[in-house]
């Protein structure tokens, strides 16, 4: 199972199931009272304005089923995800993180965050060790225990997954809302969102090459269409000869990759090294041909803020020149 701990910890096919149930404040009720008294040579009037009810507490709902309500903006925060550490970050909330994983390697300064390991199955006690005010897991099973013993330790705690580019979103404003600044979120996302779209337009018209994205090399896996990496294929002008599967990664086998002729292949250095090096997948006209592609993986394995940069780093292997 070490592969695929591996491999969901580094391109996180997860996500958010659960939107954020989020409460509007509610309206304000103003009555005003008057009384007269009549006498013969004074006369006076009053109006009193009833105090306005509290807005409701925000709910968050998280992948477990787990609940949280914000109250004040949490101090000392332990991110065992490497999308949501980028996140804080980027909604200026970096300097309040007191625990990592060693894949979080963006911003530098994620780098300077203790590191926690490999932010599955953690080490509970080690993570109660930095007194976090929050912590933010990875929504696998593997994690259901840590969570559970957090939130006994009276830890308020988050387990997300992201799989989806709206789920992304949908993270990005459940972070806002805990760090109290949802104008930082809605920024983010809406450069996010600008920087997709303008990759989408630039290659909307151009031919879809048949792209085989290879995660794994023993037992060979393939990205399926359950993942933001597929959605990023299909904005940088791809087709995922997987993407018609909806997990978010699947075993394939070497025969049906070859029966399925991708024109492209993405893989990671080391993983297209290995490839090309194989007897078996000489037999694959694109690896034959030259056409496996090196994806930068610490730019594209998360679905965090550089989402818009991945989709650009991708149309250039997929359309060289489409996109600027």
């Amino acid at each position: 199972m070490h592969h695929r701990v591996r491999v969901a910890t580094l391109m996180l096919h997860a996500t958010l199931a659960v939107a954020a149930a989020l409460a509007s404040a509610c309206e304000r009720d103003t009555a005003r009272a008057g009384a007269r008294a009549a006498a013969s040579d004074t006369a006076a009037s009053s109006a009193a304005a009833a105090p306005a009810a509290p807005p409701p507490a925000t709910v968050l709902r998280d992948d477990f089923g787990d609940t949280l309500t914000p109250s004040a903006a949490p101090r000392r925060i332990v991110s065992l995800n490497p999308a949501t550490t980028e996140l804080f970050f980027a909604l200026g909330a970096g300097d309040r993180l007191v625990g990592r994983t060693h894949f979080d390697r963006y911003p530098a300064a994620a780098l300077r965050v203790p590191d926690l390991g490999n932010g599955m199955r953690p080490n509970v006690e080690a993570v109660l060790g930095m007194r976090p005010d929050l912590v933010v897991l990875y929504a696998s099973g593997e994690n259901r225990d840590a969570a559970a013993r957090f939130r006994a330790a009276h830890v308020p705690t988050l387990s997300l997954r992201v799989d989806r580019i709206a789920d992304f979103r949908r993270t990005v404003a459940m972070l806002g809302v805990v760090l109290g600044d949802t104008a930082a979120a809605r920024a983010v996302v809406d450069s996010v969102s600008r920087t997709l779209a303008r990759v989408r337009s630039a290659t909307a018209s151009l031919p879809r090459p048949a792209t085989f994205w290879k995660a794994w090399d023993d037992p060979v896996i393939a990205i399926g269409g359950g993942s933001f990496l597929t959605e990023l294929v299909e904005i940088a002008g791809g087709r995922n000869i997987y993407g018609d599967d909806p997990r978010p990664s699947l075993d394939v086998t070497v025969e049906d990759v070859i029966r399925r002729d991708p024109d492209v292949v993405l893989a990671g250095p080391e993983a297209a090294a290995r490839m090309r090096a194989a007897p078996a997948w000489q037999a694959l006209r694109a690896v034959r041909e030259g056409r496996v592609a090196i994806v930068d993986t610490t730019l594209i394995g998360r679905p965090g803020v550089r989402l818009g940069e991945a989709a650009v780093s991708l149309a250039h292997l997929l359309h060289p020149g489409a996109v600027p």
